[in-house]
């Protein structure tokens, strides 16, 4: 890497700009356009996100103090507020997502080989939801309820990585069952889900497929036992059943057995109750797969408190998305950049050092291994602690 660049230079380095030019031509996307083109939106976006700008004056403040040193961001100067808004209206979203795309395939390529932290080999995915509010007098196009509005953003976290396999942004009325009418099902894989997703129809479909699913059950699930596996109660395992469906619709929906477990946590006391596909999989196992779905919350908590989509910064449809896309974008690109330079900080590290750091010229290995006694990293980088094993 070249000292003379400042780590938001080195970091967009990793950004495959042929390809990116390539998806702006296919639509159009810089046709008639001055200033500010589509690769220079997404630089100012990556900036704005990566040192947590919150408005467009904050970031045409920020840009204008070091104007010096924007060469070297790749921009030939810092946008004015209305130039950048005019930006987000007006630049196709499906630009950035395109990029985002991009990106993925390329992440999940390299974390593919990664071992997760339970003896499985297999691909095991999270999915879940997160709705982000907005004002409805000001994003009328998203109705949620009477007196608000939403976009709901749906992932398929690939727990290699924490890399997204699947987003999907909806408006807020979108039930998140739904969203598994879109995901591209892979035989062998496993898919770790909360009870909102427990439809069993689509679940019998994911089945036919070939893949697995684990998720919980809900209260009131009529079903009947067929057989009683060994239980580990010392482990927590309260019962390991096989169970039918009662009911002639429910049945029909889901004709084949279900495998129930019942789990206790022996130090909070917490009863949980998966249901699952999966009859070969120890009982403990398929509990811990229930833990890592955690990760994909991790990464909802990621971008919506790290990457600035809380408060957006248009009100059109399409700035949003732009917005929701740019933020996808760069917590894959830090996540490639951890993996091609084989870095041991968390992605939360990484992104701490970033935000007080883009403008410094430094080599990026140092920055980011500093020869002191070592990054410590932040508290709310644990995972989160279900079951206490």
């Amino acid at each position: 890497m070249n000292v003379g660049k400042t780590l938001f230079a080195q970091i967009m380095e990793y950004v495959p700009w042929k390809t990116f030019g390539r998806i702006i031509d296919r639509h159009g996307g810089d046709i008639g356009v001055r200033t500010l083109s589509c690769a220079d939106l997404f630089r100012v976006m990556a900036f704005a996100q990566l040192t947590w700008r919150e408005s467009l004056r904050d970031i045409e403040v920020c840009l204008t103090a070091n104007q010096a040193k924007l060469f070297h961001m790749g921009t030939k100067g810092a946008p004015a507020r209305s130039t950048l808004a005019d930006a987000l209206n007006l630049r196709d979203w499906r630009i950035y997502h395109g990029l985002a795309m991009r990106l993925i395939h390329r992440a999940r390529g390299l974390y593919a080989k990664d071992a997760l932290n339970i003896e499985l080999d297999a691909t095991v995915y999270a999915l879940d939801a997160t709705t982000i509010d907005l004002c409805l007098s000001l994003f009328d196009w998203a109705p949620f309820r009477t007196t608000r509005a939403a976009v709901k953003m749906h992932a398929l976290l690939d727990l290699r990585g924490s890399i997204p396999a699947f987003i999907h942004v909806s408006d807020g009325k979108m039930h998140e069952v739904n969203v598994l009418d879109m995901l591209p099902v892979e035989a062998g894989a496993f898919y770790v889900m909360d009870r909102g997703y427990l439809d069993f129809a689509r679940l019998y479909s994911m089945h036919q497929a070939g893949a697995f699913f684990v998720t919980r059950t809900k209260r009131g699930m009529d079903a009947r036992r067929i057989y009683s596996a060994p239980a580990q109660r010392d482990a927590g395992i309260i019962c390991d059943q096989s169970i039918a469906m009662n009911g002639f619709y429910i049945a029909k929906d889901y004709p084949e057995l279900l495998r129930l477990i019942r789990f206790k946590d022996p130090e909070t006391g917490k009863t949980l109750v998966f249901l699952t596909n999966n009859t070969m999989l120890p009982a403990l196992t398929i509990a811990a797969l229930y833990k890592n779905r955690w990760q994909v919350e991790l990464f909802f908590k990621w971008i919506k408190q790290h990457l600035r989509i809380k408060r957006f910064l248009g009100t059109s449809e399409n700035a949003v998305k732009t917005q929701i896309w740019c933020a996808v974008s760069t917590y894959v690109l830090i996540a490639i950049v951890k993996k091609e330079l084989q870095l041991e900080a968390s992605l939360y590290t990484l992104l701490q050092i970033l935000s007080v750091s883009v403008f410094e010229k430094t080599p990026i290995l140092s920055a980011f291994r500093p020869d002191d006694q070592g990054m410590a990293q932040p508290a709310n980088d644990k995972q989160l602690n279900l079951f206490g094993f």
